[in-house]
């Protein structure tokens, strides 16, 4: 069902900054009127952005976004730590067939999940 996703960003350069170098991914930035946004890699039918702009306020209470950090989130969770994120949960089984997860705060104090099967 989820076709989209937006992580509220105050600071949207420090944030980038994070999702970039945790992912090791680029985010392509465009300006949307009064917003500003950064793109993740679409996988299938899913995508994501970080936004900055009015009604956007990060939070650790919102919708848990869980992302995929194959094969091992070991290595995705250390850079998190790393660039200024904090470990909420460490990594935990969740069961053998699903496979692992963590609990982070990004760098602007949004709480993601990050998955993994190893």
């Amino acid at each position: 069902m989820i076709h989209w996703f937006e992580i509220p960003v105050l600071d949207f350069y420090r944030a980038k900054r994070f999702y970039e170098y945790v992912f090791q991914i680029e985010m392509p930035v465009s300006p949307m009127g009064e917003y500003t946004m950064g793109f993740f890699p679409a996988k299938g039918e899913v995508a994501g952005a970080i936004v900055q702009g009015a009604g956007y306020q990060p939070s650790v209470y919102g919708a848990r976004i869980y992302m995929s950090c194959n094969p091992d989130l070991t290595a995705f969770v250390d850079r998190a730590v790393e660039i200024g994120g904090q470990v909420i949960v460490p990594k935990f089984l969740i069961t053998e067939e699903v496979g692992f997860c963590a609990f982070v705060l990004d760098s602007e104090g949004n709480s993601i999940a990050m998955h993994s099967v190893q």
